[in-house]
């Protein structure tokens, strides 16, 4: 079993969780430890990333979206194979319901707290005791991001006190990048091993310190609020079908659960890429256009005909079809993008998107289907016109006001609403179901 777990937080967004956890990764990593990463709440594009600096795929961890018997499942199977876990909070440690100080104290993860100190000096001791005391969580240490140099870091930790600067990163010239909806897709970023080698480099720790943090241990299951479905315990509904789903940079926004979701409900797995004007493969009976940046693409994917043709022949044969977001985007008419240019799309889906410079949507949402309620999440920068009647509106998570339109034409359902599988399988088992039979 893992022998340590902490929590990489921050008390806003921008203070630089992704790089000093992939700093952090990379290091431990190369010190022959056995490192396993997951990030909080509901996010894709941070876990590319932190897949590529640690080596294994990157679980999200929510308390509303998956539930904490699945959050639960999933520490506890990293737990077995590694000898420590880092899980990436989500903007800062106390924003968001679930927040990612819920998760830490649901779980006894220690916190590390990352703070941008480039323009600070003793203030950083007030804030780092307000993040330990305001919850309260287990504060383990400070990580100073941005720290000029040794008597910079000597004053920052003086303010501290008691509570330990466990590491430090200096200000860097290389960067993880940044897009739109955060950052970049790790397959986008041609020189993504030297900058998380430079981060692995550049991360100072307090070897002192780092031994002092305790060991850790999950905590035995108690009885958890919103108990999420364990497909495994089930017979497999979807046996004898198989699945394609789209995979390229126009279409990465997966949840790795997802896929193992719809495996442990039974059904294969067959990967194709429109970008690469692959057609639907020949043995799928069922679909899935996943979320992504097909905006970036709009040329390439216009005149990807193969895909075009076979897409709708497998939505003319009755083929199961579930289109989130970007995925939504690329059966639709024609895609608009920033540029006002008009990209010809698949044309199943009767309707026209835009992209927008700012946020159309963004936070978590419920579909309330007969099967029960299916989690999830939507961000997008487009917008779609179409003369389809709604089938549903998903709901959001905590106000509850009506959230996203979820369309059913013929066998396709498309939304921008992003699923999380895992949160109510009985709901994908309805939507891919035709393709068992």
């Amino acid at each position: 079993m893992a022998q340590r777990a902490l929590m990489i937080a921050a008390p806003a967004s921008g203070q630089g969780k992704t790089s000093v956890t992939v700093g952090l990764a990379r290091k431990l990593a190369r010190s022959v430890q056995r490192v396993r990463v997951f990030k909080t709440g509901a996010d894709f594009l941070d876990p590319l990333i932190l897949a590529r600096a640690s080596g294994h795929p990157v679980h999200v961890l929510d308390l509303w979206m998956g539930g904490a018997p699945h959050c639960w499942r999933l520490l506890q199977s990293a737990a077995r194979e590694a000898d420590i876990l880092l899980v990436e909070g989500v903007m800062g440690l106390y924003d968001g319901t679930p927040c990612s100080a819920d998760l830490a104290r649901q779980f006894g993860l220690p916190v590390l707290a990352v703070i941008d100190a480039r323009a600070m000096a003793q203030t950083i001791g007030a804030l780092a005791m307000g993040l330990r005391d305001f919850g309260p969580v287990n504060l383990a240490g400070v990580i100073g991001n941005g720290v000029a140099g040794p008597g910079h870091a000597r004053m920052l930790a003086d303010a501290l006190g008691s509570i330990p600067m466990l590491a430090q990163l200096p200000s860097l010239t290389v960067a993880l990048p940044e897009r739109h909806l955060g950052l970049v897709a790790a397959d986008e970023v041609d020189d993504l091993e030297s900058i998380i080698e430079a981060l692995a480099d550049n991360l100072v720790i307090d070897g002192k310190h780092w031994e002092l943090i305790g060991p850790w241990e999950l905590p035995e299951p108690v009885e958890f609020d919103s108990p999420a479905p364990d497909p495994t315990t089930a017979k497999q509904p979807l046996a004898g079908a198989t699945i394609a789903i789209a995979r390229d940079l126009a279409f990465a926004f997966v949840y790795p659960a997802n896929v193992d979701c719809l495996q442990r409900l039974g059904a294969a797995i067959a990967w194709f890429s429109p970008l690469a004007d692959e057609s639907v493969p020949a043995a799928a009976n069922g679909v899935w256009m996943p979320g992504g940046y097909p905006e970036l693409h709009g040329e390439r994917l216009s005149k990807a005909l193969h895909f075009q043709r076979s897409v709708r022949e497998a939505h003319d044969a009755g083929l199961p079809m579930l289109a989130e977001c970007g995925g939504m985007m690329a059966l639709a008419d024609s895609l608009l993008d920033l540029q006002g240019r008009r990209w010809p799309m698949a044309a199943i889906f009767p309707g026209v998107t835009r992209m927008h410079a700012e946020f159309r949507a963004i936070g978590l949402q419920g579909w309330r289907t007969p099967h029960g309620e299916l989690r999830g999440r939507t961000f997008h920068h487009s917008s779609l016109a179409s003369p389809i009647a709604e089938l549903a509106r998903t709901v959001c998570h905590p106000s509850g006001n009506p959230g996203e339109r979820i369309y059913r034409h013929g066998s396709l359902t498309a939304s921008y609403f992003h699923a999380y599988f895992y949160s109510c399988p009985a709901a994908i088992c309805a939507l891919f179901g035709a393709a068992a039979h």
